[in-house]
């Protein structure tokens, strides 16, 4: 009898579905604190529900325009923010906060929350949906939804209670204002936290959204502080945020191909074009404004073809983005990084008031090459984890000398002979070019002393 009911459970194909379902094969590290945030949205929600009085007519027609609002925002902008998906790298904000943002405004906290939940419901219906599986949905969707009830808290509890139009003057921009860095914080901390335990080697740049992308948050955020005064005068007037919206979100996808553009695919770095372009308005700027340049570094990882042919394409690009890595981590924030093609990588390095180029440029190669050399990288495959530890790169290295600024193909020009003196030599060194190999102007370059 008990293995016969035993059977019927495990051939039920509702419980075969669920256990299929993509969410069971994240780490238990991530899992069960994906799952706590999503019930604490859930119970939580539910006390407030207990313990808010009926909803007055202007409220739910307020939460009605915001939905429609949001529908309306996302079937006008649907393939501009399907295209952002595409070339997306990492967080980026979808702007349906403004939304969001405005009901926690204008509406109790559960009131404001369920606005939030139907909004991104339907923005992951109509754009994100084919690259955001459901279960990673609801969990941005609670975290918005956390994040509207901890904002609603604070506004209220600075404000006292009643509608933001009844509050003291005094009270209402710093009840704004708190409430936009609480919305904030609770939003970012939550998905950043859950980044954090889904990978291992998770940084603060793929932790957090870029410094461009939070300052559109922040926008965002205060255009759904207007909306929600708009609301609280005429529900109308919110709708006519939805084209300035609209022209705000095209002008993200505009930035966003910008820097796909200016951006290799690979490893994250500067295109050459794009590196070109950097580098040579460095120059043009002159000496006195800003970082001077003073050296250029050409890095070429050594038999990279063997490891392509020994280990696989895929496994030659993990060790193209790890080496990439390797070498932005070893110079400032100041300096230029770009591919250079294939396994190359190019960099100019800066400084405002360096005594020693020369010295520098060799010690800032030398640590690059060190660090390749000290790589391990390891890779899954069908048959376990591959551990790739064979990497070291030679570098060129030309310094830009005192008097006028040297063109840039030509201080590459002599990074790159000192690159092949450095792989004739043996390969895994560092090398520096001559003063004969460096190619000055004839005259003072524009702006230089």
């Amino acid at each position: 009898m008990g293995t016969g009911n035993g059977a019927s459970s495990s051939s039920n194909p509702w419980t075969g579905a669920v256990r299929r379902w993509p969410v069971w094969q994240e780490p238990a590290r991530t899992l069960y604190p994906v799952l706590m945030v999503e019930l604490t949205a859930v119970v939580l929600g539910g006390v407030l529900l207990a313990r808010q009085p009926r909803p007055a007519l202007a409220e739910v027609v307020a939460a009605v325009v915001l939905v429609l609002a949001g529908v309306a925002h996302a079937e006008i902008a649907l393939g501009v923010e399907r295209a952002r998906r595409r070339i997306a790298h990492g967080n980026i904000v979808d702007l349906s906060s403004i939304w969001t943002f405005a009901a926690v405004i204008v509406l109790p906290a559960f009131d404001a929350g369920l606005v939030a939940a139907l909004v991104y419901g339907y923005f992951w219906v109509r754009a994100w949906r084919l690259r955001t599986r459901l279960y990673r949905q609801l969990f941005s969707m609670s975290t918005v939804v956390l994040a509207c009830f901890a904002g609603s808290a604070v506004l209220h509890y600075v404000i006292g209670p009643g509608s933001l139009i009844d509050a003291a003057p005094a009270v209402v921009l710093p009840g704004v204002l708190l409430a936009i860095v609480v919305y904030t914080c609770v939003n970012t901390c939550l998905v950043a936290g859950a980044i954090a335990l889904s990978s291992r080697e998770a940084s603060v740049s793929t932790m957090f959204a870029s410094w461009d992308e939070n300052m559109l948050e922040l926008a965002t955020l205060c255009l759904g502080a207007l909306t929600g005064a708009a609301l609280l005068i005429n529900p109308l007037l919110a709708l006519g945020v939805v084209p300035p919206l609209v022209v705000l979100h095209r002008a993200a996808l505009v930035r966003q191909l910008e820097k796909a553009a200016n951006t290799d695919a690979k490893t994250g770095l500067l295109t050459i074009a794009a590196w070109y372009r950097s580098v040579e308005a460095i120059f043009r700027r002159g000496a006195g404004r800003g970082p001077r340049p003073t050296a250029v570094l050409v890095v070429d990882l050594d038999h990279f073809k063997s490891i392509n042919d020994t280990y696989g394409h895929l496994a030659g690009d993990h060790v193209l983005t790890a080496a990439a890595h390797a070498v932005g981590a070893e110079v400032r924030s100041d300096d230029l990084v770009g591919r250079f093609g294939g396994e190359e990588f190019v960099v100019l390095l800066t400084a405002d008031d360096r005594a020693g180029p020369v010295a520098d440029a060799v010690d800032v190669a030398e640590r690059i090459r060190r660090r390749i050399g000290d790589l391990r990288v390891e890779i899954a495959t069908p048959d376990g984890p591959l551990t790739v530890s064979t990497v070291s790169a030679s570098v060129g290295v030309s310094v830009v000398g005192p008097g006028p600024l040297t063109q840039v193909s030509a201080l590459i020009h002599a990074a790159d002979a000192a690159l092949f003196v450095a792989k004739r030599a043996g390969r895994n060194q560092v090398r520096l070019a001559g003063p004969a190999e460096v190619v000055r102007d004839p005259a003072p370059h524009n702006g230089a002393a």
